[in-house]
């Protein structure tokens, strides 16, 4: 069977800070656009950094979102999340928080107190997840998804695991209840461990590699914090292969939603009409308030 063939490597080289928490590199809107990762708006990568313990945490204080989801996934470090329709939690290595904001919301996310006044090695991934038109005004709601409870796939001959967060994977479904067919899996493979995935060639599909190194389809070897588009080339299934332990790889997968995008800030709608409305109801409080 052909391979899904990679259509382009990244490897960040630019990075920006979010509030004074997230030091990410942005994935998805310079190099790919979002329109060629749809569903996929955003996806930001917080590569691995030291932090320094601290008394006050450090975060990103109340701001609005409208209209998709935040997906943040922990590897390294905490994070404790806060939103104004009374929904709080704490994630840490291996965990999910996945938002959506919906009708709109109000939420903030520091460095979890504890985990923050101890300091050290800090790694996340955020994406955000449009939502199809029909659901732009779905109700703001929030779900935590714990590693402990997470679907897993045990892989053949000691491989490794794979933590299916959303989708299927090998007839085991995710936790995560979404609004458009999207996959997303953390790979935990052994050295020499292999996993093969397969979704429509339809799908805009992409990986990164979190640690470790990857060998892809017998051929090119991918090293860690890359990240790897794949073509829409009819092919549908990929195979990586771990070249050393503690290899850890994200894999996305999602159905495009092929809508207008309308975007401005933290709101992505439809129309210029429709994002107008969302900043007249987030100056009239209708996000509420933390």
């Amino acid at each position: 069977m052909t391979n899904r063939k990679i259509e382009k490597i990244i490897k960040p080289t630019s990075y920006n800070w979010v509030g004074d928490a997230f030091y990410v590199a942005s994935m998805i809107g310079k190099e790919i656009s979002r329109r060629r990762m749809d569903p996929f708006l955003v996806f930001d990568y917080n590569q691995t950094v030291d932090f320094s313990p601290r008394e006050e945490p450090r975060g990103v204080g109340a701001h609005p979102h409208k209209g998709f989801e935040t997906v943040t996934l922990a590897y390294q470090g905490r994070v404790a999340h806060k939103d104004s329709r009374g929904n709080s939690g704490v994630i840490g290595e291996g965990d999910v928080q996945w938002m959506t904001a919906g009708a709109g919301i109000m939420h903030q996310e520091y460095h979890e107190e504890e985990w923050s006044k101890q300091g050290g090695p800090f790694q996340m991934v955020q994406l955000w997840v449009n939502l199809p038109a029909k659901d732009k005004n779905t109700p703001a709601h929030y779900q935590d998804l714990k590693a402990s409870d997470m679907p897993k796939v045990v892989l053949d001959n000691g491989d490794g695991t794979i933590d299916i967060v959303a989708g299927e994977y090998q007839g085991v479904k995710g936790l995560a209840d979404t609004y458009s067919p999207v996959h997303l899996f953390n790979a935990y493979l052994n050295k020499n461990g292999k996993a093969t995935f397969e979704f429509p060639n339809h799908y805009n599909t992409a990986l990164l590699v979190i640690s470790g190194s990857i060998k892809l389809n017998g051929e090119e070897v991918i090293e860690a914090d890359s990240f790897v588009l794949f073509e829409n080339n009819g092919a549908e299934q990929f195979e990586i292969e771990a070249l050393s332990n503690d290899t850890k790889v994200l894999i996305l997968s999602g159905e495009p939603l092929n809508e207008p995008i309308a975007h401005y800030g933290p709101f992505v709608m439809n129309t210029q009409e429709e994002l107008v409305q969302a900043f007249e109801d987030f100056q009239n409080g209708k996000f509420g308030v933390i």
